[in-house]
């Protein structure tokens, strides 16, 4: 398949868990990539799967919190590529399972800087770029923040921001041919699995109110939304939330 045959992403996040799987389902899809971390080594055994699938991958070492980090990767991406189309904000930190009474200036500054703080750079630098010829800018939510989890205050805090960030930039940006929009995924991500084995009577929850009965593979079920949003078939679609959750939120 190379519906995204030509196209340039950049993938926050990329070396692992839902934003290694969206970045396989990208490069599948004929996309050349960049993606980015703060683990150098994680990122490059990353690349070399993604590699394998035909495409151009660069890694690049960097803190999503940092606005001058979100620069760089995106003059990288120029560098290298000569274009940008599409822009993955996934990368988020945070301590899970704090009750709202207990969480800490550490965990408050460490996600909301992550989230919300660090999607704003990203997008900001991308601006320039996507202005010339139109784009796409995927964005993570959650779940939590729709529901509202217990244990996940800030979190759900963070990804609502997220949200709303996304939905301002589609009205602001739609006059540029600049698409925002949203997915809320129940993948196992490494963040999603160390809870779950941390909860575990709360992991047999989550599967019961699944529609479909299981949690959702990062490449396999999120990656092709990210793959739809990305390309030219979803040319009608922005400022809008998918739920790629297998039915656990129905709103």
């Amino acid at each position: 398949m190379a519906q995204l045959k030509g196209k340039v992403a950049i993938v926050t996040g990329g070396g692992q868990g839902v934003g290694l799987g969206i970045a396989t389902a990208l490069a599948g899809a004929g996309a050349s990539l960049v993606i980015t971390g703060r683990d150098a080594a994680k990122l490059e055994a990353a690349a070399v799967g993604l590699r394998a699938l035909g495409g151009a991958v660069e890694c690049v070492t960097a803190d999503v919190r940092r606005r001058a980090d979100a620069q760089r990767v995106v003059a990288s991406t120029i560098a290298r590529f000569d274009r940008l189309d599409v822009l993955v904000n996934n990368a988020q930190s945070s301590h899970p399972g704090q009750k709202l009474e207990e969480i800490d200036d550490e965990t408050i500054a460490l996600t909301l800087e992550s989230g919300p703080v660090g999607t704003l750079y990203h997008m900001q630098a991308a601006f320039p770029h996507l202005k010339e010829r139109g784009g796409s800018i995927i964005n993570l939510g959650s779940r939590e923040g729709i529901h509202g989890g217990p244990g996940f205050g800030i979190y759900a805090a963070a990804k609502e921001g997220v949200r709303a960030l996304s939905r301002v930039a589609a009205r602001e940006w739609g006059q540029y041919g600049i698409r925002v929009n949203v997915i809320c995924p129940a993948a196992l991500s490494p963040i999603a699995v160390k809870y779950l084995e941390e909860h575990p009577q709360e992991a047999d929850m989550y599967r019961k109110e699944i529609a479909l009965g299981r949690f959702g593979d990062p490449a396999s079920d999120i990656g092709p939304v990210a793959v739809f949003l990305a390309g030219d078939d979803s040319r009608y679609v922005t400022g809008q939330t998918i739920n790629a959750d297998g039915g656990l939120m129905m709103l």
